[in-house]
């Protein structure tokens, strides 16, 4: 915690994913929440579908007069709420990635409530969607509890952090409200981004330096924290016919190429995987057969969602428990552990499960986040 109407529906997004298709050569290598609902008031199926072809927003006006989409387990106060702090920071030119922060942050501070004072149950004089205090001086206790004057003292002060649009939302969200609990914002991430892209026609895809709503390309940071790891593309897929095992896809590209994370998290694993016989010989080029992941690591994010990094050409350039940010360089590509020749295997694991169990297509999960792999828009 820190020291009523619509949104008018805009036209349909246009997909701007572009299909790029690239000769690759096959590689062969092993890899070592709960559900958010969208939902829609009567009339708007027709964009959900639209959303849903990964469009990255559309420039049109926020307004709080009229039907909303819905987004679990959120009902219309709430979401006219998160309606009025994008429209807030769209005024103020703020990119996307500062709606998905600020909407995290009310969501943790007030469930996106506008909430009075409390009375004994007030935490100090905290009142409104941020908990903003009058005694600390963000202003009288009836401008904290107006939802633009709130959402404009969050922008105000967010913006200047430095490098938040590539910090954990958590480090951005703490620097400005000072909560007694820190590590609580975090939590908030994938619902926040769902709640943008509801409101806003998929604006958490589109690059964060920009409120143009453009998706993002190459080494862009999407809105939603997210971007790709290396610029490569997929070669062999997620469990395919051919390798029902490969848990990850694998990007081709040539050795030392910097590996980035994926998204901002904390490193759980950095270290040399065991080949088939046990033995830890990571820095050599590995074969078909060898067995493990070679050098990697694995990174925890917002909502126990965990990315896997294989086959580095050398120790990873991160340490476990490390913190990361968006687009940190973790490693270098190249052909240790069970490989054919240098390439990423990728990997993305749900419910903070490392295993084969909690696995899911890199390729979908990358591409609603406005980070797709690509040949794989």
């Amino acid at each position: 915690m820190s020291g009523t109407g619509r949104v008018r529906r805009p036209r349909r997004p246009v997909a701007l994913a572009v299909v790029l298709t690239a000769a690759i050569a096959l590689l062969c290598c092993t890899g070592g929440t709960g559900a958010v609902v969208i939902t829609q008031l009567a009339g708007a199926e027709e964009d959900n579908l639209a959303m849903n072809a990964f469009g990255c927003g559309v420039d049109t006006e926020i307004e709080v007069d009229g039907d909303l989409p819905l987004v679990a387990p959120y009902g219309r106060a709430q979401m006219r709420n998160a309606a009025v702090i994008i429209r807030v920071g769209k005024e103020m030119k703020v990119p996307p990635r500062g709606w998905v922060i600020a909407i995290a942050t009310a969501m943790q501070e007030s469930g996106l409530a506008n909430l009075p004072h409390l009375g004994a149950d007030n935490d100090h004089d905290s009142q409104g969607m941020f908990q903003q205090r009058p005694s600390m001086g963000w202003g009288t206790p009836a401008q904290v509890r107006d939802p633009a004057y709130a959402s404009r003292k969050f922008y105000e002060r967010l913006v200047r952090v430095d490098n938040w649009q590539r910090r954990p939302l958590t480090v951005a969200a703490q620097r400005v409200q000072r909560s007694a609990f820190p590590d609580a914002y975090a939590k908030h991430e994938p619902i926040a981004t769902q709640i943008v892209n509801a409101l806003t026609g998929g604006a958490a895809r589109a690059t964060g330096d920009t409120t143009e709503l453009r998706c993002t390309t190459g080494a862009d940071i999407a809105a939603s924290g997210w971007t790709a790891p290396i610029p490569g593309a997929v070669g062999s897929g997620f469990r395919s016919t051919r390798r029902p095992n490969h848990q990850g896809v694998d990007i081709g590209a040539r050795k030392g190429v910097d590996i980035r994370a994926a998204a901002a998290g904390r490193v759980v694993v950095s270290h040399c995987d065991p080949d088939n016989r046990g033995r830890l010989s990571c820095d050599v080029d590995g074969h078909p057969g060898k067995g493990g992941c070679g050098w990697y690591v694995d990174i925890l994010h917002a909502g126990n969602v965990i990315t896997r990094y294989c086959h580095m050409v050398r120790a990873p350039l991160v340490r476990k428990n490390q913190l990361v940010e968006a687009g940190q360089v973790i490693g270098k590509v190249g052909s240790s552990g069970n490989s054919s020749g240098p390439h990423l295997h990728f990997e993305v694991h749900l419910r903070g499960d490392r295993s084969k169990r909690g696995a899911t297509d890199p390729v979908p999960f990358m591409r609603e986040r406005g980070a797709p792999l690509k040949g794989h828009g």
